[in-house]
């Protein structure tokens, strides 16, 4: 926006420091250390510049865990229930909100330009740990009306738009709404990069019900060499139709040729954030982020191997309190600084929804063409 007021500083924040290092690079106990002093800084930030979030952590009282003093966790809701900025509302250009099923409250995520650009600069170097840093020809698994209008469009269609940047000649595998394979486009992109490396995008449940189903059922295989397929969202509806995430990879390389193959988890609260799974199918967290896995009822952490709630910290939330949030996720820690994908920090899988817990998904949202999508509001030119 042009002529917004910028941003306040933060101080004792030490970004600079993670914008140096590399992304897995750091051993825990140095980690820990630059991590929370940085969550510290950001929670004086927040409490001194978002009156509801002071409200918020006044009303917790002691009832914040003691090892969470320097970030105590807000539940994921709240984003549904307030507006928690710690900016200027001059300085929000870009409004985000959540996916959420019919008649549910979706979050609302405010975004200044600073932590905009950070969450895309910060993207792009997880990303390419995992894909590199050359951008190949590009097959998005969905439909282009999702991304049609940029102003307002769906949550899908805004992490769409966030993985098109590492792609390039960009091809959509849906013809369009009723999700059906646009075999005309598919054959041209499949022939002019046969036996070559491609990347392809697209939500997990998408992926397999109107992709590689239809080329199943079609006896067809696609002659990409080497391919890549980066693909997000909830499992529940695949769960239900007893797809696990190694019949779900052996498909993909069977159909598709995707050798490579990463899911990740993330979500609009923590937009950039995102924990990326290697090839050893563990979730890891990257420098900028950690995982903590906490008791339902007493919110203790929990060690290695136990189950329990997820909370997800990030660096990145400048313009808004979501730095500590305890999702709807339940996980389980599977180790750290030990992957022999040889990528440092914590790993983790997530294990489902905590029951009766909002179903949030951008991929288990989809149900039929007619089904009203969440919006991705833009407040800024262009």
């Amino acid at each position: 926006m042009t002529g917004a007021p910028a941003s306040p500083a933060i101080p004792g924040s030490r970004l600079e420091v993670f914008l140096e290092t590399p992304v897995f690079g750091l051993p825990a106990a140095q980690k820990r250390a630059l991590l929370e002093a940085e969550l510290a800084a950001l929670t004086a930030h927040h409490r001194a510049n978002c009156p509801a979030y002071a409200a918020i952590l006044a009303t917790m009282g002691a009832a914040v865990p003691a090892d969470t003093a320097a970030a105590p966790f807000l539940p994921v809701t709240l984003f549904k229930l307030h507006d928690l900025l710690s900016v200027p509302r001059e300085a929000v250009f870009k409004t985000m909100t959540s996916s959420g099923t019919t008649g549910q409250a979706p979050s609302r995520i405010f975004l200044d330009a600073e932590t905009a650009a950070l969450q895309t600069r910060v993207l792009a170097r997880i990303m390419a740990d995992f894909i590199g840093t050359r951008r190949l020809p590009m097959l998005i698994i969905d439909h282009p009306s999702v991304v049609k209008d940029r102003r307002s469009f769906s949550a899908r269609g805004a992490g769409i738009l966030g993985m098109m940047t590492f792609g390039r000649a960009h091809r959509f595998a849906l013809a369009d709404e009723t999700m059906a394979i646009d075999w005309e486009t598919l054959e041209a992109f499949a022939e002019a990069n046969r036996g070559q490396p491609i990347l392809a995008f697209g939500f997990t449940f998408m992926v397999w019900k109107h992709f590689l189903e239809p080329l199943a059922k079609a006896g067809r295989r696609l002659p990409f060499d080497e391919a890549i397929l980066v693909h997000s969202g909830g499992w529940k509806k695949l769960e239900a139709e007893a797809v696990s995430n190694e019949r779900f990879r052996a498909e993909a390389l069977s159909r598709a040729g995707f050798a490579r193959v990463h899911n990740f988890y993330g979500m609009v609260e923590q937009t950039g954030s995102v924990f990326v799974e290697c090839e050893h199918g563990r979730l890891h967290a990257p420098l900028f982020a950690d995982i903590r896995v906490r008791d339902s009822l007493t919110f203790a952490e929990l060690p290695h191997g136990t189950p329990g709630i997820v909370q997800v910290l990030s660096v990145l939330p400048r313009s808004y309190p979501g730095h500590s949030l305890l999702t709807e996720d339940m996980g389980v820690i599977t180790g750290e600084d030990d992957c022999p994908c040889g990528r440092l920090g914590r790993t983790f899988r997530i294990l489902g929804r905590i029951p009766r817990a909002e179903l949030r998904g951008c991929s288990d949202t989809f149900t039929a063409p007619a089904a009203p999508p969440a919006r991705v509001r833009e407040t800024a030119d262009g």
